[in-house]
């Protein structure tokens, strides 16, 4: 069966392990109900929690990425009716009581460990924002809302990619082959980024991003049903109630530190934009008003101008088999750990070039297991993406479950006798998303509620994006970066000349993220909004980006962030500040030093989200950062580095 699961030898098996994990759930409700509070309730707790997610998560990844059709329709009705489990079991009085018991008991709970105080905190947090402590017409609201919230993110989602269809005769005649026809109909799917005609950018940006009645709708009955569901459980917005427990801690926060990093990017932003509009000048004289469809292409120019960087010259050094050697030296010189290939069952996996790896430890053996599905297949989602399929958790008998993780990327099959080749974005990704299993693998909790990546937003992206700092130091690539012809290493000047390029109009695209964030503030902040989303577009792009707004277009009705991160798109810069303080203080003198390596699995990878994660991040860094040191951390990240300027000129 899939990954070892016994009853997932064929799609009908879904609804078996979902049967087993809802009598099993049925049986411990009950014992959590009948036993006097003590550690034993958060032990119960953390057993439902994982008889539940066994299933739910397993269907996440499988509803998604399975080849076969029927195994992905099973998969997602698994998913549906353990959410309907999980919201009843969040809205049942009696099972909060018995958890309200054991927090109500001082005595009790002055004698519990840090971690089992968190985990039973946290257990109690779900049951309130889910509106336990309304009276029961109440209840019943926030279900509905949760449901209805469901519904909107999915149908939301669907439209955020359908293309738009336009009447061929519209556009110019010499850029319709650019588009895909249909009848007499063109389908624009995307925004054509990369096209150096600027006319198919335009056209592309206008048309994909053109506003569309029905999403409009759907978006503000998102915002306003999470608002409404926001303040029926005691928060004044959706960010108050999006917030607690993660770094920020409050919107507060995260409006300083969106205000702050803006006024430090103006100025670089400022020069950043006229050097793109320069550039369109030269290229494009009759039109040189830098506008949103052209930063993305006109960064693109100036990077490949000053610094030769095609992906092409870079392939030959990276590929799959070299990238993995060089994964498994570091981890085993920073961490003590290694990657072996394992053979796997027949039916365990879906596709015959998933490869299964074990994760050993140099003195404490086998720490779990890391399903790599790296290639394109029809039908498999162009993401990169990490999933958990089974959290670690000690079990009753002493010995710890082990935990599952998936690393799904989208590599090209490779031709024939030739390896996989990956462009340094690619390896980049590669290295980020092993970040996420090594804090999977390494979060090994007693809780499975708490484990590994199951930690605040804000806090689970620094372990993958501190992976990029490595992944982007010559002396972690040299070690493995070889041409696969010739064994030849990478030359140094060709990594500083990547690493150099990627600061060119880093500014510029850093403003743009925190133009989204700024946007995702306002949207789940206070409501009734004062105006429609699409003013509130206009009003803060030109604000906060600078480009001019472009009439009739509606870009956040393609944010597809806003139902996985609603209220929290700020995680990203914030957890790339973190990262970069904790490379260039404990790593960035040595890479491979092994005492910061353990330190770095002490302070910050062994909690999970059993530590409050400012906690964690003290623990690292020996001081507690503010938020001036986070917008400087990721400021001086674009200075250029001198050497380097040097040694090209």
């Amino acid at each position: 069966g899939l990954f070892g699961v016994p009853e997932l030898s064929c799609p009908e098996g879904f609804q078996e392990a979902q049967d087993k994990a809802l009598q099993e759930s049925e049986q411990l409700v009950k014992k959590a109900c009948s036993i006097p509070p003590g550690p034993e309730t958060v032990m119960i707790f953390d057993q439902l929690s994982d008889s539940l997610c066994r299933v739910a998560d397993l269907a996440d990844f499988v509803k998604v990425a399975h080849p076969d059709f029927a195994f992905r329709e099973a998969a997602e009705e698994a998913c549906r009716n353990i959410g309907t489990v999980v919201e009843k079991l969040n809205t049942d009085v009696e099972l909060c009581q018995s958890l309200r018991r054991l927090l109500a008991d001082e005595t009790i709970m002055s004698s519990l460990d840090p971690e089992t105080r968190r985990v039973a905190e946290l257990f109690m947090f779900d049951f309130e924002i889910s509106g336990i402590h309304l009276d029961e017409e109440k209840r019943k609201k926030a279900v509905d809302l949760n449901i209805r919230i469901l519904d909107l993110c999915n149908e939301f989602l669907i439209g955020t990619h359908i293309p738009n269809k336009i009447d061929k005769h519209v556009l110019p005649e010499h850029i319709r082959y650019n588009f895909t026809a249909e009848g007499n109909y063109l389908q624009v799917a995307g925004l054509h980024a990369d096209c150096p005609d600027d006319l198919v950018r335009e056209a592309a940006y206008k048309i994909f991003l053109h506003s569309n009645a029905q999403q409009l709708a759907r978006l503000e009955e998102l915002l306003a049903s999470r608002n409404s569901l926001a303040q029926l459980v005691g928060y004044d917005t959706f960010a108050h109630r999006a917030l607690q427990g993660t770094m920020a801690k409050n919107p507060e926060t995260v409006r300083q530190f969106l205000e702050k990093l803006s006024e430090q990017l103006s100025k670089r932003t400022q020069k950043d934009f006229q050097m793109m509009t320069k550039m369109k000048m030269k290229l494009n004289p009759h039109n040189s008003m830098l506008m949103p469809w052209d930063h993305p292409y006109y960064s693109g120019v100036l990077r490949a101008e000053r610094y030769n960087i095609d992906p092409g010259l870079y392939c030959p050094f990276f590929s799959l088999g070299a990238c993995m050697e060089g994964l498994n030296s570091l981890f085993s010189q920073l961490l003590g750990i290694s990657l072996y290939a394992e053979q796997t069952k027949r039916g365990e996996i879906w596709s015959e070039d998933v490869r299964k790896l074990a994760v050993v430890h140099e003195t404490e053996g086998l720490l779990g297991y890391i399903y790599c599905d790296f290639f394109q297949r029809p039908d498999k989602p162009h993401q990169d993406c990490h999933f958990t399929v089974r959290g670690g958790r000690l079990k009753e008998n002493g010995e710890y479950q082990l935990p599952v993780v998936v690393l799904m990327l989208s590599l090209p099959n490779s031709a024939r006798g030739a390896p996989t080749l990956l462009s340094p974005g690619m390896m980049e990704n590669l290295f980020h998303e092993m970040g996420h299993a090594m804090h999977s693998m390494l979060g090994r909790t007693r809780y499975q509620h708490v484990t590994g990546t199951r930690c605040p937003t804000d806090f689970a992206e620094v372990p993958s994006i501190l992976m990029e700092y490595f992944a982007n130091d010559y002396r972690v690539v040299n070690q493995f970066a070889r041409h696969y012809k010739t064994g030849q290493p990478l030359p140094k000047n060709m990594v500083s000349r990547l690493c150099e390029s990627k600061k060119v109009c880093a500014a510029a695209d850093m403003q743009l993220q925190v133009f989204y964030a700024v946007l995702d503030q306002i949207y789940h902040g206070k409501h009734p909004l004062k105006k429609s989303t699409t003013e509130i577009l206009k009003e803060t792009q030109e604000r906060v980006y600078g480009l001019p707004y472009v009439p009739n277009t509606a870009w956040q009705l393609r944010f597809s962030h806003l139902v996985g991160y609603g209220a929290k798109y700020y995680s990203y810069l914030m957890s790339r500040a973190v990262a970069s303080m904790v490379w260039k203080q404990c790593f960035a003198q040595n890479p491979f030093d092994r005492a910061m390596g353990e330190r770095y699995r002490r302070e910050m990878l062994a909690h999970g989200g059993g530590k409050e994660p400012m906690l964690m991040v003290q623990g690292m860094l020996q001081k507690s950062p503010s938020v001036e040191d986070f917008v400087d951390a990721l400021v001086s990240d674009l200075d250029h580095d001198f050497e380097t300027f040097i040694m090209d000129s």
